[in-house]
């Protein structure tokens, strides 16, 4: 058997570390042939079993297999995410359609499926506990979701479906990330630099200053083609054609009518996830892939979306007729653009609200917020966090963190802020080992990625309040991973409803506004002074401000997105359907998706949110609901309320219904109006 590091349980303490410094890329190949080669192994195993299957002998054998290949997929997932240069790219297009093969191959084993049945539907599930008979019915549906129960010729047409999507799904990462970092807006002149802050500027030559090392410089400046170097120049930049410029490059990702186009290979993952529906036996792929979520029919999420889809357009009218008054005021001789709406957008909330954001982006160092949403996470579940450096890192901009609870290690936290050449744009999280506790206590290591440009040596990196809002949330999925106490890696964590796993997540965006965070945290980056009192106060009642604009670009991104996926069994021209539907819907014109199609990495990079993005809005409603608990109790910090979190949301992952975790919390059911007065809008 073929032998390598990357297949061997990690070493080191509590349970060890992933061992970055010892991958050599040109082994990947011979070694996913190898786990999955053993994982196969395991699977017979399991399947051929000769005693009568049981819930140990059958699901809990399959909770434990396939470690060296879990093992391996978590290493090359880093590199693909965060390091997809070099010869990554060619190695995950061979890869992808052998692991696509590899999960058929589990999910369409007769006698695995057969005794996965037996346990399903026999007495011993009686005798379960809820969390193990809730794993036990989700390894049956899945299963019969994934084909088990189909005949031999369906299977037969179903895998190279899923071999093919695969393919596809690699594809469409890479045209994505190659726009990325192919296209550059460079700035020569000065003068073009007006109106933006220092700290934007000097992060512009950062990044052009790392191109020039490349071989690659055509300006002293360059907005790299990520969204947080995107909104910082679309909202402060005076001069109008770099501000369209700017905004052309971003949102023609994907869409270039270039060799990395992705309007064809868009068409294709529709075309045959709607054929794999019908084989299936689902109406359409949104019906397949909503059935395990909390919304459970497509219809569910749709009436949700257009619940709040009018008042949020109203509320964009609202906005651009503020905006035009300005822009008319100043004589600009101009009609509000998509490229104009963040730029005057702060002039309005500057007239309205008298804030400027360039005032409060001084009081936000990457570093303190950092140090900000760690000591909250300490008030909340007491967690302690230390930096510990005798463990490898992918890259020197990686830090480590080991987490404690009274002394006792909890898990590890690794932390990759800044963005680079090959590092896929956004912000996320990574779970690189899941907690669970079957034959012993196996402790969580979790991940966040972001895309922060650093700025000059030495200097504080301040990032915007969006950016700040973000951080928070990442963090809340990392938080989900390390409050995790479930006995199955399949139960533990963030492995829950998609339409939830963000609950937990956006609820965590509610400590960053806290003023117990902004005080201690948000200190000036030159005087150490916290925010001042006045300008807290500006925050808040600036806090339902430019909702419109919000509300409706993510709107319409999930909108096309279930409607792509509902549209059923026929050949789809991705750019007229985007155009024809938003039009449809009323899209204002001053507006464009928050994502749109040709670079939707949510919805076609795998299967993951695809008829899925409205899974944010969804949580939303719950989040909503859920913070005007703390804020009628009058402080995020409540003990009580902290233990009611950590017990019924955090820490129980999906061994319970998650509708069920919620109503423990909140003593009922979700008020889905609490998401409209969150956002501003009227409540009918």
């Amino acid at each position: 058997m073929y032998d390598s590091i990357m297949l061997r349980p990690w070493s080191g303490r509590n349970g060890g570390v992933p061992p970055w410094k010892q991958v050599k890329v040109e082994e990947f190949l011979p070694t996913f042939d190898a786990a999955i080669e053993m994982s196969e192994a395991e699977i017979d195993a399991i399947a051929n079993h000769p005693s009568a299957p049981t819930f140990e002998n059958t699901i809990v054998a399959l909770e434990k297999a396939g470690e060296p290949l879990n093992r391996l997929e978590t290493i090359f997932g880093v590199h693909s995410s965060n390091l997809n240069l070099g010869s990554i790219p060619d190695i995950e297009k061979a890869v992808a359609p052998k692991l696509s093969k590899h999960r058929d191959s589990i999910t369409q084993n007769e006698k695995l499926f057969a005794r996965i049945a037996t346990v399903y539907e026999g007495d011993e599930m009686k005798s379960l506990s809820l969390a193990q008979q809730r794993l036990v019915e989700d390894y049956y549906k899945n299963f019969v979701r994934q084909g088990a129960k189909l005949i031999a010729e369906d299977k037969a047409n179903l895998s190279p479906i899923n071999t093919s999507l695969a393919g596809l799904f690699t594809q469409f990462s890479q045209n994505v990330l190659a726009d990325e970092g192919n296209y550059v807006t460079w700035i020569e002149n000065e003068k073009d630099l007006a109106g933006l802050p220092d700290s934007v500027i000097e992060a512009m030559a950062s990044a052009a200053k790392e191109r020039s090392t490349e071989g690659e410089s055509k300006g002293d400046w360059a907005v790299t083609n990520t969204r947080s170097s995107m909104e910082p120049f679309l909202t402060y930049a005076d001069n109008r054609a770099s501000r369209e410029k700017v905004w052309r490059t971003y949102y023609d990702r994907g869409d270039n009518g270039d060799e990395r186009d992705n309007n064809e290979i868009i068409s294709k993952i529709l075309k045959l996830r709607a054929e794999r529906a019908l084989l299936l036996g689902y109406e359409t792929h949104a019906h397949w892939r909503l059935e395990p979520q909390m919304a459970a029919k497509p219809e569910a999420a749709m009436d949700l979306m257009l619940k709040v889809w009018p008042k949020a357009v109203a509320r964009v009218k609202e906005e651009v007729t503020d905006m035009q008054a300005i822009a008319d005021q100043e004589n600009a001789g101009i009609t509000i653009e998509p490229w104009d709406y963040r730029y005057y957008a702060e002039k309005v909330r500057k007239a309205k609200y008298d804030l400027d954001f360039n005032e409060v982006k001084p009081y936000l160092q990457l570093e303190k917020l950092v140090e900000g949403m760690m000591w909250a996470a300490g008030e909340l579940y007491g967690f302690e966090f230390e930096q510990i450096k005798d463990v490898p890192v992918f890259h020197p901009d990686v830090r480590v963190f080991e987490v404690t609870r009274d002394g006792q290690h909890v898990g590890l936290w690794y932390l990759d802020p800044y963005a680079r050449r090959g590092k896929r744009s956004g912000a996320w999280m990574n779970a690189y080992r899941s907690q669970k506790n079957i034959d012993k206590p196996i402790t969580p290591i979790v991940s966040n990625n972001s895309n922060f440009v650093k700025g000059k040596e030495g200097e504080a990196v301040l990032i915007s309040w969006d950016d700040a809002i973000t951080l928070f949330h990442e963090f809340g999925h990392a938080l989900h991973g390390l409050c995790s106490n479930c006995q199955y890696p399949s139960q533990s964590g963030t492995s829950v409803a998609r339409d939830y796993v963000e609950f937990p997540s956006q609820l965590n965006e509610h400590w960053l506004s806290t003023p117990e965070v902004l005080k201690k945290f948000a200190v000036h980056y030159k005087t150490g002074e916290p925010m001042p009192a006045e300008l807290l106060e500006k925050i808040e009642k600036a806090d339902t401000f430019n909702q419109g604009f919000a509300t409706v670009e993510y709107l319409a991104s999930a909108l096309i997105d279930m409607k792509l996926h509902l549209a059923g069994n026929v050949t789809i021209d991705p750019d007229k359907f985007e155009r024809e539907q938003l039009a449809e819907l009323g899209m204002p014109k001053e507006i464009v998706m928050r994502h749109r199609t040709p670079q939707f990495s949510h919805v076609f990079s795998s299967d993951g949110y695809s008829a899925g993005y409205y899974s944010y809005l969804w949580s939303d409603a719950l989040t909503a609901d859920a913070a005007e608990v703390f804020e009628a109790a009058g402080s995020y910090y409540k003990p009580e309320l902290a233990k009611s979190l950590y017990e019924h949301i955090m820490s129980v992952g999906d061994t319970i219904e998650p509708a069920d975790g919620f109503r423990k919390f909140r003593g009922r059911d979700v008020d889905t109006a609490a998401l409209l007065r969150k956002r501003g809008f009227p409540v009918d």
